[in-house]
């Protein structure tokens, strides 16, 4: 039997990166996806790629909470509920001191990145509260934070605020949830060998992969499946004890 085998598993920020790897690893291991990512054509074409896996999709923008509410409310119609979240999507801005980022940047990477978990969440643990206290029956909800959310990043301060905001999400979400089978836990991931690190033509062993390995101790950058593992490893229901808990994939780096 497959771990995930005919539960329901929401994917957001799917239609590329971290999120189209993680859809794939779901769907090998037997679940059902409801995928979400704002480009539609991008999902459409992710969804595509996942035959013979039972899929719904619906695009839109996660920090707005009408998406948020829209996925779970999908998710009940199309599955009977929802089992486990994964809440992906993010973006990131630019390398610069924090004196010279611009508000509105600014405001959009919180309003992604901080403010589209707390939408998210707020409606999938209200659904799986509901579902627990009907059968018995609980959920799972895994956060792709960041290692940015565990210590300073300098160069990246709004976006390492969000997840660290994030991570305080999770933790409270957690206690509260404890008492109701739902397990809130977050993956954080440091550089791994994705668009949103690398940009487009930087390949294997660029100036600039060397250039931010040099502060990992591993020395490299972390691969995607890598990534993933960790992410399946939160939430899988044989996971039972596991809630409150920060991951951090980094190749050491939180270690210094």
């Amino acid at each position: 039997m497959r771990r995930f085998d005919g539960l329901s598993v929401l994917v957001s920020g799917a239609a590329g990166g971290f999120g189209r790897s993680i859809a794939k690893a779901f769907a090998a291991e037997g679940a059902k996806l409801l995928l979400t990512d704002l480009d539609d054509a991008a999902l459409a074409a992710a969804a595509k790629d996942l035959p013979n896996t039972e899929i719904a999709t619906l695009a839109g923008d996660v920090s707005r909470e009408a998406t948020a509410q829209a996925l779970v409310e999908t998710a009940i119609e199309r599955f009977d509920g929802l089992d486990i979240a994964i809440n992906n999507a993010g973006i990131v801005h630019a390398y610069k001191r924090l004196s010279t980022i611009d508000a509105a940047e600014a405001e959009r990477v919180i309003a992604i990145d901080l403010m589209g978990v707390f939408f998210a969440m707020k409606h999938q643990l209200a659904a799986m509260e509901a579902r627990f206290e009907r059968e018995g029956r609980g959920g799972a909800i895994v956060n792709v934070a960041s290692v940015a959310g565990l210590k300073g990043a300098p160069l990246l301060s709004v976006y390492a605020a969000a997840k660290h905001g994030v991570i305080g999400l999770t933790r409270s979400a957690a206690a509260e949830t404890a008492r109701r089978g739902i397990r809130v836990n977050a993956v954080c991931p440091s550089f791994a060998r994705t668009a949103m690190v690398l940009g487009d033509g930087h390949g294997a062993d660029s100036e600039e992969e060397k250039r931010i390995v040099r502060g990992i101790p591993m020395r490299r950058l972390a691969e995607v499946e890598e990534v993933v593992a960790a992410v399946l490893f939160a939430a899988d229901p044989a996971n039972g004890f596991m809630t409150g808990a920060v991951l951090p994939v980094d190749g050491g780096l939180s270690a210094i």
